[in-house]
Formats: structure tokens, C-alpha cells, sequence
């Protein structure tokens, strides 16, 4: 009698199982809403707790540089930390043979033009507002290309310090109406529209996706390009759509993303963003190209203040990985 009712209990455990299977299969996303393991974490660069370093006396910086086509990147170095480190960090992207030639590796170029000098600086903290002094040199770009991306460049780069939200250019202590090229710097400036593609007149709304680029073999970035949306509010959605699309023709850029890698759908509940792919590939986790999708689906994300977490499902099975803090870092 014991024996039946082992084997009762047994058939009974076996039933249960199955159906649990088919059910985890069939709902595998919603079955994951309230589960917190194996998740991507996005870190942002504009974060207090990246600005640490194994090293002692270093900073984690990211600075805004240029490439040939004219994108900016941005770019995580470390420079020794010192007081007045937001000036410093400045003083590093300032044109010169120095700088040059360590950008050569990378292929990329300095946004802020040769003999400018930084005359101060100031952050108030309780409004975010960070008034910068250039001297005069800093009006010698070369074309209105030049001029947008040496503001951007500076507006970026230092809003990447937690305490600063806008940026005021100042000219030999002055605020100017312009530039020489007629760049607008009579307001304090936020983040707005970086690597612009298109007409903000086209879209209704706009959302930031990473490409590659590459200047020379060895070193290959992640570009932030900024495109018009027909979605009344930016959304995660349209920003993947646009992801897995790859670039638009003829803007000089390409993508990690492979043809065979369909997007299936992605849903975002409590800070967390569940993403579920096709994907080809018999490897994963040790698969560069793989790795490399993973940064691009994080980096894209990562705009959104509403997500913390992405988790990732290729045909429904949850993929535990991680996602760097940094586009690029040399």
C-alpha cells in the first residue's frame, strides 16, 4: 500500500512538472517580471559611483572627441585626479601635438582648437550650472562643423560630472550671441541631439541608438547618433527597432548587429527591461560578436532614466551577462 501511494505521489510530482514546463515556455517573460538574477545592469557614465578606479590617484573620465566623418565619440581615459579635475579634464581635450599623437591609435581628432586656453571655471552645485571661461583662441574653428562639435564636445564632456546639468561658454570673460560660425552660446547649454542625422522636422520625437565606427584597423568605437522618430514619445521600442535596422545608408557608420538576429519584443516593468532575440550562433557567452550585440542593446538602453536592468532572452532563455560601464575606453 505504501509502494501504490509512493508511485501515486510520484505520477503526481512528474504531472505537476510537466505542466510547469509548458507554462515556462510558453509565458517565459512574464514569468519573469519579479525575478532579479542574471540581469544586465546599465551603469551610467554621468554616475557618481563610476567615477572610481582600481588606481590610486586616477579618475575615470570620458571625453568627447571626433572622428573623420565628423561624429562625436566619447571616450573613457584616466587622468590623475586633482582639484579643479573638471578644468583638467578640459585642458586634455585642447588641440595639440601631444594629444595628437595619442589619439593617433584610435584614429580620432581634438574638438577644441589648438591655443585655447581654459581661464576658469566655476560649478554651482545646488543648479547645476557650470560657467567655462575659453580665451579667444577658441574661436578659430575652421568650419560651422568644427563649431558644433567643439560646443557639444565641451557641453558633453562636462556634463558627465554628476553635480553639472548645464554648461554656460563664456569668450575672454564674456557671454557672446554667437560664435564665428554663428553657434548659439548665449544660454547655458544641456545635452541635445548629438550626432544629429536627419530633420527633427521629420519625426516626432527622437531617440539616441550606438553604431560602430572605425577609423583604422585596430581600434573600432561606439558613436551615439541622435535620429527622428515617428512615435509621439520616445520609447524603447522605436530606439531597438532603429538598433536592429542597422544605420542609416551612407552615414559612415555600421553595426555589431547581425542580419540573422531578429528583435522578438521587449517589455520594461519596476526598472527592468526584458528583451527576448533570435540568435543564430551556437555560442554565447564567449562569443565576441555576441558581446558585442549585448553592449549595443545596453549602451542604447541606457537613455532611458526609467530602466536600471536589462534582461536578455535569446528564444526565450534567459542569457546572464554584464555590460560595460563605458562606450569606449582607451
Amino acid at each position: 500500500m505504501v509502494k501504490v501511494n509512493r508511485r501515486i505521489v510520484l505520477f503526481g510530482l512528474i504531472v505537476v512538472l510537466g505542466l510547469t514546463v509548458l507554462t515556462f515556455g510558453k509565458n517565459l517573460i512574464e514569468s519573469r517580471l519579479s525575478a532579479k538574477d542574471d540581469e544586465i545592469e546599465i551603469i551610467r557614465s554621468d554616475e557618481n559611483e563610476v567615477v572610481l578606479t582600481e588606481e590610486e590617484g586616477m579618475r575615470k573620465t570620458v571625453m568627447y572627441f571626433k572622428n573623420t566623418e565628423g561624429y562625436l565619440v566619447p571616450v573613457m581615459k584616466k587622468i590623475p585626479w586633482e582639484e579643479g579635475i573638471a578644468k583638467v579634464t578640459i585642458n586634455n581635450m585642447i588641440d595639440s601635438a601631444e594629444l595628437r599623437e595619442m589619439l593617433s591609435p584610435t584614429g580620432l581628432l581634438p574638438v577644441i582648437p589648438a591655443g585655447t586656453e581654459v581661464l576658469g571655471i566655476s560649478i554651482n552645485e545646488d543648479t547645476g550650472l557650470c560657467k567655462i571661461d575659453f580665451s579667444e583662441g577658441v574661436l578659430n574653428n575652421q568650419s560651422e562643423k568644427e563649431e558644433e562639435n567643439f560646443i557639444k564636445g565641451v557641453v558633453y564632456t562636462l556634463t558627465e560630472f554628476p553635480v553639472i546639468n548645464e554648461v554656460q561658454i563664456l569668450v575672454g570673460g564674456k557671454v557672446l550671441p554667437s560664435m564665428t560660425y554663428g553657434g548659439n552660446i548665449s544660454q547655458p547649454l544641456a545635452r541635445e541631439n548629438i550626432n544629429l542625422v536627419g530633420s527633427l522636422e521629420d519625426g516626432r520625437s527622437k531617440v539616441v541608438v550606438y553604431y560602430k565606427g572605425m577609423d583604422n584597423e585596430e581600434y573600432e568605437y561606439y558613436v551615439p547618433v541622435t535620429i527622428p522618430t515617428l512615435a509621439p514619445v520616445a520609447n524603447v521600442y522605436s530606439a531597438l527597432d532603429l538598433l536592429f535596422d542597422g544605420p542609416p545608408v551612407d552615414i559612415g557608420l555600421f553595426s555589431d548587429i547581425p542580419n540573422d538576429v531578429m528583435l522578438h519584443g521587449v517589455e520594461v516593468k519596476d526598472g527592468t527591461a526584458y528583451v527576448d532575440i533570435s540568435y543564430n550562433s551556437m555560442e554565447t557567452s564567449n562569443d565576441d560578436a555576441f558581446s558585442d550585440i549585448v553592449k549595443n542593446i545596453g549602451l542604447t538602453l541606457s537613455q532611458f532614466t526609467e530602466i536600471e536592468t536589462v534582461e536578455l532572452l535569446i528564444d526565450g532563455e534567459i542569457i546572464n551577462t554584464t555590460i560595460p560601464v563605458f562606450a569606449n575606453e582607451y
